[in-house]
């Protein structure tokens, strides 16, 4: 099997299809944290693909597809435009389930806060 990274018009197209499915509140969270998106860095894993696409970020987690595992994930960031590999996930999970993780529902999903560049 020969892996391609996503290109930013197909995860528009993935993230469009997705929030459709998702809840009016769920879609108000996205559209309250959403950033345009843009690659970044999670070593080693997505450096074949030049990182990993962001798409929206809430104090120090953002959320990005994982598009080796095709799924959304949320991670907690140190600096802006790169995810510390301790971080790396790689559910399959549909954009309205990692939602909650952004918003920091998910109990015991995530350490302390850290600082945010």
């Amino acid at each position: 099997m020969d892996w391609k990274a996503i290109d930013r018009e197909a995860l528009e197209e993935l993230i469009a299809e997705e929030l459709a499915a998702a809840t009016d509140e769920e879609r108000a969270l996205f559209a309250r944290t959403a950033v345009t998106p843009s690659k970044w860095q999670l070593s080693p894993w997505g450096d074949l693909g030049g990182g990993f696409w962001v798409m929206a970020v809430m104090d120090d987690r953002a959320l990005w597809y994982n598009d080796i595992e095709d799924g959304f994930n949320a991670s907690c960031f140190i600096a802006l435009g790169s995810i510390p590999s301790t971080e790396y996930r790689c559910n399959q999970d549909e954009l309205r389930w990692a939602l909650p993780a952004l918003a920091g529902k998910l109990q015991g999903r995530f350490g302390p806060p850290k600082p945010v560049s």
